[in-house]
This record gives C-alpha cells, sequence and structure tokens, in this order.
C-alpha cells in the first residue's frame, strides 16, 4: 500500500507570498466601475455645477503607458480626455480640466504613484491624487490639500 505524502514547507516563503511579492503590472487599460466622494471632490475645487454633473454622469477609462521611463496616463470619457505624461520625480507644468494652471511632480512608492498638483495662482487649490495599482484594478485616491476632502474611484482592468 502506498502512503500520500503532503509536503510542508517549513522554512521560506510560501507560493503565495512568493506571488505577492512579484511586481504588478501597471500598463494597460482600465474603466472606472465604483466612486465615493467625486462630487465633493469637484465641489472643493470650485468646479461649477454643470461640469461636476457631467463628470458624475460619465464612465471614465484610464490607459497606463510606459516608454524609456516616460510614463502616460490617459483618462478619456465620452465628453473629454486628460492625459498626464511623466517622468517620475520631474516637475511639469500643466492645466488642469478645470481650469488651474499646476506645477504636477509624481513620485513611484512601489506600486503606487503619487501626483501632487500644486497651484500656481494664489487662492487656487492644490491636489495629490495616489493610484495603487493591484493586478486586477486600480484604487485612485485623490485629495484636496489641506482640507479633509478626499475621493477614491476604483478602475477595473479590462
Amino acid at each position: 500500500m502506498r502512503r500520500k505524502v503532503h509536503s510542508v514547507q517549513l522554512y521560506g516563503s510560501s507560493a503565495e507570498e512568493e506571488r505577492d511579492k512579484m511586481p504588478v503590472s501597471i500598463v494597460g487599460k482600465y474603466d472606472r466601475v465604483s466612486e465615493e466622494g467625486y462630487e465633493a471632490f469637484l465641489k472643493a475645487l470650485d468646479v461649477n455645477m454643470l461640469l461636476r454633473k457631467a463628470a458624475m454622469a460619465s464612465s471614465p477609462t484610464l490607459v497606463v503607458t510606459e516608454s524609456g521611463g516616460k510614463w502616460n496616463f490617459k483618462t478619456s470619457t465620452t465628453l473629454k480626455s486628460m492625459e498626464l505624461s511623466f517622468e517620475l520625480g520631474k516637475p511639469t507644468d500643466e492645466s488642469t480640466t478645470d481650469g488651474r494652471q499646476v506645477t504636477t511632480v509624481v513620485t513611484r512608492d512601489g506600486d503606487k504613484f503619487i501626483s501632487v498638483q500644486t497651484a500656481k495662482k494664489a487662492g487656487q487649490k492644490s491636489t495629490k491624487t495616489t493610484r495603487e495599482f493591484f493586478d486586477d484594478k486600480v484604487v485612485q485616491t485623490m485629495e484636496v490639500v489641506g482640507t479633509d476632502v478626499v475621493c477614491k474611484q476604483v478602475f477595473k482592468r479590462v
């Protein structure tokens, strides 16, 4: 009679732990599947009601590409597209979709990309956006700097 032998790993990492250490693929296409606090976030940025309602009705798609250390995050709806093109740690001047002139710096911490948009004009608001990438989704957390206004959006990989 043969006995079935079960192997038990006592030392080192399990296959699950090894999988958790593998880098997540960042590049890809993602569709937004949920949002929390988005309208309050837009309102805190003084986006007018008509644009807020249009933004709330949209279903954005996020496309992430990278080539030679140059990243591009393109968010598109049927009405509007916005692109964030950057090299990690290098300041970029841009105009936001709500009309603010900002200097943006994007850094990376593991599977998180952190974008800080600093308003150039006194009285305008600055924002911080953290995009955390997982195998099957992106969790995007946006905050208005200096306030408690936070928005969370989840994008599913397609």
